[in-house]
């Protein structure tokens, strides 16, 4: 049973107070434009590089509070301050979006990663959704098209495997397509939407789902078929239960409750499969077959991960009713919170050892900015409400 009271209170809290100005405070560069990402505990500045797909993920968040949450101009100077540098600095002239510049701007890492144009689309549709500029919406659709392009072969040039000796299809992008194509939707056709959430839905729940075991794989063969070599292996617990919260979302909007308790079925099995019995917490990464991951970091505990499981448990029982995902939420909450959360200077630290410790003390990092904390504390406090509202007062 979830104490909704006090649930609330603490991720209000945590979101407002500690975590928005972390990021408020320490992060803008005011003379480059756009944002340092890799932050010491305290806030401090140890790298200047900046990362497309990072920067872009602030500018969506800060816009996103902007139109979700109260209408702050301190909001939405910080997003514009992002989107400003993004827009003149982030794109070759394909318009495809680099991975990584100088401080300045200047073009560091070629555009190999597709992910940065996922965030960019999803930064400038909400910036669109907060000023009614042409423009940004403009930028969405067009990096929308391009990522629909490179879908099939996302790193393109870029790709290091040789041509057609392991063609495995990736879990990654059609997961993130289901959330993207729901973020877009104001700015695309009706029919493009509907079309591309039903390959989503198929390629997430179909494709990448293993029968014999239950599981979501990481990486198939084109036909969907197991590959038994470390890739083909490779599980990643909090990637599928992210994508199942994006599937519960999707089955939201098509009124589809069958949808919605198959994605809490498969999240459940995949955070019990997940879940390490000795020391507590979810692991980064797991084998199939059970033999040791190719990753040296397989055991870590991270942030990201345990806050998507979060909000995956939270909305597969709001929207089931299923009280094991209440209990997976406290049972998470409880392993979370004391760990991660850092009351002193605020925000989350990203990565701890296996036995809970953490393995560094920096907030910020060349994958870690601010994104998935604020995102999860939102959309949880949301759900926490909205259940709160239901519940009959005696």
């Amino acid at each position: 049973m979830i104490d909704l009271t006090i649930r609330i209170k603490a991720l209000r809290s945590e979101l407002f107070d500690r975590v928005l100005p972390f990021w408020e405070n320490h992060s803008p560069d005011h003379q480059h434009g756009g944002y340092f990402t890799c932050l010491l505990r305290d806030g401090q500045v140890y790298d200047t590089d900046k990362f497309v797909w990072l920067q872009a993920r602030q500018v969506w968040t800060f816009a996103m509070l902007y139109n979700r949450v109260a209408q702050r101009p301190s909001w939405l100077k910080l997003a514009m301050h992002g989107a400003e540098f993004l827009e003149q600095h982030g794109r070759d002239k394909a318009g495809n979006w680099y991975f990584a510049l100088r401080c300045d701007g200047r073009p560091l890492v070629q555009p190999y990663n597709i992910f940065s144009d996922c965030f960019a689309a999803m930064a400038f549709a909400q910036l669109y959704q907060a000023t009614g500029t042409e423009r940004y919406a403009h930028i969405a659709r067009t990096t929308f098209q391009h990522i629909l392009a490179r879908q099939d072969n996302p790193k393109g040039q870029y790709n290091k495997l040789v041509p057609g000796t392991r063609p495995l299809r990736g879990f990654s992008l059609p997961m993130i397509l289901c959330n993207l194509c729901l973020e877009l939707e104001p700015l695309l056709e009706t029919e493009l939407i509907e079309q591309t959430i039903e390959q989503c839905i198929q390629t997430v729940m179909e494709l990448f789902y293993d029968p014999e075991t239950g599981l979501v794989l990481e990486n198939v063969l084109p036909d969907g078929k197991l590959s038994n070599t470390f890739a083909g292996r490779l599980l990643n617990p909090g990637h599928a239960l992210e994508a199942m919260w994006f599937i519960m979302d999707l089955g939201k909007r098509r009124q589809d409750q069958t949808l919605i308790e198959e994605a809490k079925d498969r999240a459940l099995l995949m955070i019990e499969y997940g879940w390490d019995e000795e020391e507590g917490g979810l692991f980064y990464f797991m084998d199939r077959l059970g033999y040791p991951p190719q990753q040296l970091e397989w055991d870590q505990k991270l942030w990201w991960v345990h806050l998507e499981s979060m909000e995956t448990m939270l909305k597969g029982y709001a929207r089931t009713g299923d009280e094991r995902c209440a209990d997976w939420f406290e049972r998470l909450y409880e392993y979370a919170w004391p760990r991660f959360s850092d009351p002193e200077f605020g925000e989350w630290f990203g990565y701890l050892k296996r036995d809970g410790t953490p393995l560094h003390m920096a907030k910020g990092s060349k994958w870690k900015g601010c994104f998935h904390v604020p995102r999860a504390l939102l959309h949880g406090l949301e759900v926490l409400e909205d259940l709160q509202q239901k519940t009959p007062h005696t």
